[in-house]
């Protein structure tokens, strides 16, 4: 059975073809996923390399932590399951709260002189 270990402090430099050959040294490796912020699309220095089988995995996480990868110690731990995300089947929980007419003429205490 596959299992994923997670990579930490990767540099920006580095491609899915080095962290590869990088881990291939403890086993096969079945895929790597880099990770990017979803709101700018650059690279978060993080990255999911799967290995072929929990020995192998459990050789990369103790062989490679602390390795160097084009000038950077990169951190590998075990991945950790992935959390199930909040329900959002009441929409209106997540609606901003409209501020009522009186709020939105009142003028903010202690701002300005006093008349």
């Amino acid at each position: 059975m596959a299992r994923d270990v997670y990579v930490a402090n990767i540099s920006f430099e580095a491609t899915e073809d080095d962290l590869r050959n990088l881990f291939s040294v403890s086993g096969t490796v079945k895929s790597v996923r880099l990770l990017n912020d979803p709101r700018t699309g650059l690279f978060r220095g993080t990255a999911f390399v799967q290995m072929a089988n929990a020995a192998e995995a459990k050789d990369a996480i103790v062989t490679l932590d602390g390795a160097l990868l084009i000038n950077r110690v990169i951190s590998v731990t075990e991945a950790l399951p992935k959390k199930p995300r909040e329900s959002t089947a009441d929409p209106e929980q997540n609606k901003p709260r409209r501020k009522s007419s009186t709020e939105s003429r009142r003028k903010p205490a202690g701002k300005g002189p006093r008349k």
